[in-house]
């Protein structure tokens, strides 16, 4: 396998399973097959995307660096994308199903109540991530500014386990965040450790010189 090149077919690929859940959930919700709760059911379960998608993008850097297929760097921009995606539409569904589109409800809700006020910071945070996810953004901002605004994603992961750690609390029923927070809590610390690995080797460089 050429690990500098990707299939043809595998950005439609991933895109086409990446619409795979939205496309679930919308035929469950025409052909009522969401459970009693249709409105809860899509709510969480556009959430619980936004999270597994996030993973996917957080996986790409450290799957690069273990297998040397330096291609997949490629597949994290669209991974990111549909992590917003999917935001977009946990958000929609609150803001729809919850509170029927009443801005000044929707206002009135989103400081009282903490799990959504931390969701909808995460939201904002990831929207200039999406809208400078393209190439004349990353050469208009300069790869050094635009790689310290993605870093946020960092910030946005936190954020996205807070939210469903508060959300999860009322029914004191935390064992599938735990999945969640140890996988983020893998790749994060994944990424802390290639840091000070970076910062021993730059300070062990002028010694060996």
């Amino acid at each position: 396998m050429n690990k500098l090149l990707l299939h043809p077919a595998t950005k439609p690929l991933l895109f086409a399973l990446a619409l795979l859940p939205f496309a679930h959930l919308l035929w469950g919700a025409i052909a009522d097959t969401l459970g009693p709760n249709p409105a809860e059911a899509l709510v969480r379960g556009t959430g619980d995307w936004v999270l597994r998608f996030l993973c996917l993008t957080l996986a790409v850097t450290p799957l690069r660096e273990w297998t040397g297929w330096s291609a997949l760097a490629r597949l994290r921009r669209m991974m990111g994308l549909f992590t917003y995606f999917y935001g977009v539409l946990h958000f929609t569904c609150y803001a729809w199903l919850d509170m029927s589109f009443d801005l000044g409800d929707i206002a009135r809700d989103i400081p009282k109540r903490p799990f959504i006020l931390v969701g909808t910071l995460a939201m904002l945070l990831m929207t200039p991530l999406a809208a400078t996810s393209f190439n004349r953004a990353i050469r208009a901002m300069g790869a050094k500014r635009w790689q310290r605004l993605h870093r946020l994603i960092y910030a946005i992961a936190l954020l996205g386990l807070l939210h469903f750690f508060w959300m999860r609390a009322a029914k004191a029923d935390f064992g599938e965040w735990s999945v969640y927070a140890a996988v983020v809590a893998l790749l994060l610390g994944w990424r802390l450790w290639r840091w000070q690995q970076r910062r021993r080797a730059r300070a062990a460089a002028p010694a060996t010189s």
